[in-house]
């Protein structure tokens, strides 16, 4: 989506950094369906290399994922709440929790705010913002009448807020109401006249169920941070309220959703904020708050911070869990359907790599180095997840066939007859990791219902045998979606995704 408030000649150049990732996708798999009929054995040696390499990076990944885990396990036991009484002045910080919703029944709201008053952290020192729509408006009333009723003498103070629907400019989405809800919030605190730099905000899905010790934590960080008003933190996202309901397929795109944050937490030099995360109030106050006008505005708001202080914003690994719900539909049909929606919502945040070279190239006090890094991680985890899944289960494939029914002397190559071998047995390797992630995504479910039985925890092992199906059904195709609408100009509105409980 074009960024507003550009002349007509800046727009053209904008829309050209738009087509960048489609080009890239589209011309790897051009150029490997091209070379497979014109030089197989090129592409054979192209298709060795590409699997080589993910095989080594899956067993990087793999150490990423247990060294995270192991410090989430060890955050977890700490008390610290008490720690954090050890601190001059802890008391003097508030949080503002963020609550965004939209058509969500009245259990997964309660169930948000359960959590909330289970927390270790002082409640008296909590804003809520409950931000319901205009367009839900009649449903949100009812809802937000009952929750206050029910828990509004806990906190500080509950704000319900309604975001008028059709302000000019803004789109249909998230970013929208909780932009919105943020400025109705700082009226608030304007009265309250407590400190910006003494308030961290924390935006969560209305599904999330917050660790009863999350507060405490994060506080804690934000005060021993040396610089905390130059910093965003970033929880890990677990994927498992209704887990045991949800079906296979679901939870194998759930579990390496959580995956993969858990190994970005390790690298907390490639960090981009995701989903739920939390910042100082007034940070979020010098950006002008989430933007209102794009689908991706979780990501977004690290760069917004990071572009207005001139590359002195970092993202800060917070090793403490907030879980959420897996997409679980009313029929298998619309599960489904939700979860290919999500991934390619998710995916979308290829948004972001115009925006990044557009304002990268008019911002000279970041240095170079700062705006290559994060160029790269943007453009080559984006590049990868379209491509990598279809190039080793379907294109990997292509060139073997090809030259062994039209090319005889390649096919009597030493390399083409190898190949075949070669691959399966990269295959093997890489299913070593698998077993790990299956033994770990075990580990990391919450406990089991009364009313499932034991073998569910087979079948919970047994399901990473789709994996190769999610990864290009729920991982490849929306993404190769969402980058060539970019590169069309067909732009992605916001989707909530459907909110489905069985227990």
């Amino acid at each position: 989506m074009i960024v507003q408030g550009l002349t007509a000649e800046e727009k053209k150049r904008y829309r050209r950094l738009e087509y960048i990732p489609g080009i890239l996708v589209w011309t790897t798999f051009a150029a490997v369906i091209i070379l497979s009929f014109i030089r197989p054995y090129w592409a054979i040696v192209f298709i060795i290399a590409f699997d080589l390499y993910w095989m080594l990076r899956i067993f990087y990944l793999l150490v990423y994922l247990l060294t995270s885990y192991k410090r989430l396990k060890e955050n977890i036991k700490i008390d610290w709440m008490n720690r954090l009484r050890d601190l001059p002045d802890w008391e003097r910080i508030h949080h503002l929790i963020v609550l965004p919703t939209y058509k969500e029944e009245f259990e997964i709201i309660d169930g948000t705010f359960e959590a909330l008053i289970k927390s270790r952290y002082p409640l008296k020192k909590i804003i809520v913002v409950l931000a319901g729509e205009e367009r839900d408006e009649e449903n949100f009333k009812k809802i937000a009448g009952r929750i206050s009723a029910k828990y509004g003498d806990f906190f500080y103070k509950l704000l319900i807020t309604i975001h008028p629907k059709d302000i000019p400019g803004e789109a249909a989405a998230k970013g929208a109401n909780i932009h919105w809800a943020g400025h109705q919030a700082q009226k608030f605190i304007d009265q309250t006249e407590i400190p910006y730099r003494n308030i961290i905000v924390s935006c969560f899905d209305i599904d999330t169920i917050v660790h009863r010790q999350y507060f405490a934590a994060l506080a804690f960080q934000y005060l021993t941070h040396p610089n905390p008003l130059r910093a965003s933190f970033q929880p890990i996202a677990l994927y498992n309220n209704n887990i045991w309901d949800s079906p296979a397929l679901m939870r194998v795109v759930a579990n390496s959703t959580s995956f993969w944050l858990l190994t970005e937490l390790v690298r907390p030099e490639r960090l981009f904020t995701f989903s739920s995360h939390s910042m100082s109030f007034q940070a979020l106050v010098d950006v002008g708050f989430w933007d209102n006008t794009i689908v991706t505005e979780d990501s977004r708001i690290f760069l917004q911070c990071f572009l207005r202080y001139d590359g002195d914003y970092k993202v800060i690994p917070l090793y403490m869990p907030v879980s959420m719900d897996t997409v679980l539909g009313k029929t298998l049909r619309r599960s489904l359907v939700n979860q290919y929606k999500q991934q390619r919502r998710w995916a979308w945040g290829v948004e972001h790599l115009p925006f990044m070279i557009w304002n990268f190239h008019k911002n000279h006090k970041i240095s170079k180095s700062l705006k290559i890094r994060y160029l790269w991680i943007l453009t080559e985890g984006m590049y990868s997840w379209a491509t990598a899944p279809i190039l080793i289960f379907i294109l990997g494939w292509l060139p073997l066939a090809v030259s062994n029914a039209f090319y005889g002397n390649v096919s009597g190559s030493v390399l083409a007859q190898n190949a075949p071998k070669v691959l399966e047995t990269l295959m093997r390797i890489g299913m070593l990791g698998l077993f790990a992630s299956a033994i770990i995504s075990t580990v990391l479910l919450p406990p089991k219902p009364y009313s499932k039985r034991l073998i569910k925890y087979a079948e919970m092992i047994l399901q990473w045998i789709l994996f190769p199906i999610c990864m290009i059904a729920f991982g490849s195709i929306p993404a190769i979606e969402s980058q060539t609408r970019l590169m069309l100009g067909k732009y992605l509105g916001f989707w909530v995704t459907e909110k489905a409980r069985k227990n």
